[in-house]
């Protein structure tokens, strides 16, 4: 019970609410475009049962990308994942990603693809959820990824026009998001087995459990994740759009 108490747990689930609203906002899109068509005494339902499957579907997901970056190469292929996508999050977009999303009028049909839609969008949120989860360590992380989702998911549904006009008025709340991915990669990356003979670490606290990354290294790794991030989607940024660049 101490573990639910202690500033890790509270640190990452603030993490995965932040990464879920971050990276979901496309669910609230893809949602509202596979109800469109739905009468008005379906669409709720629709959009419940929908959003339902969705999520369990991703913890089911999650719960399998936590079990497997225990394996040595999937933290550093994960992490550099990860960083991409920060990266991504700080160049503009000027293509429509839904223009591909059928809606039905059939209820079952359009939850079939809310679900499948979500299946297919919601690796970066799996990845970056599992890492945040990680770093709370313990034998909590199912309970955080699904307490943590379980918050978001009504500030999505319900909320995601207002998350999107803040992002939109404060694009700080992008850049903040996409250095966070950075710090998780960082810190992703430097646990992974494959480097546990070359990265420092100090005695496990409890008896029997694997040995950490020492706390040095592990801070400074998430601050160089998000330090790069930033760089270097800044940098994109400024090549896609060199009239900016110029005019300033």
């Amino acid at each position: 019970m101490e573990n639910f108490l202690s500033p890790e747990f509270w640190l990452a689930v603030g993490q995965i609410i932040m990464i879920d609203i971050l990276l979901g906002g496309d669910n609230a899109v893809v949602i509202a475009l596979a109800c469109r068509k739905l009468p008005d005494a379906q669409r709720t339902r629709g959009i419940l049962w929908g959003t339902a499957g969705a999520i369990v579907l991703r913890v089911v997901l999650i719960f399998f990308a936590i079990t497997l970056l225990q394996l040595p190469y999937l933290k550093l292929i994960g992490g550099a994942l990860l960083l991409w996508i920060g990266i991504k999050l700080l160049i503009p977009e000027n293509e429509d990603e839904h223009g591909n999303i059928q809606a039905s009028d059939k209820l079952w049909a359009a939850v079939k693809t809310v679900i499948v839609a979500d299946f297919v969008m919601s690796l970066d949120n799996v990845i970056a959820i599992a890492g945040a989860a990680q770093g709370a360590g313990g034998s909590h992380q199912m309970p955080l990824v699904i307490f943590g989702l379980l918050v978001s998911i009504p500030i999505i549904v319900w909320g995601s026009q207002l998350v999107i006009k803040l992002m939109d008025r404060f694009p700080m709340v992008i850049v903040l998001g996409a250095m966070l991915l950075g710090w998780i990669a960082g810190t992703m990356m430097v646990g992974d087995p494959a480097l546990s003979a070359w990265v420092p670490s100090t005695a496990a606290a409890k008896p029997g459990a694997a040995a950490v990354v020492s706390p040095a290294l592990h801070y400074g790794c998430g601050i160089a994740g998000a330090l790069l991030v930033l760089a270097l989607g800044k940098w994109f940024a400024a090549r896609q759009n060199p009239s900016t660049t110029q005019a300033g």
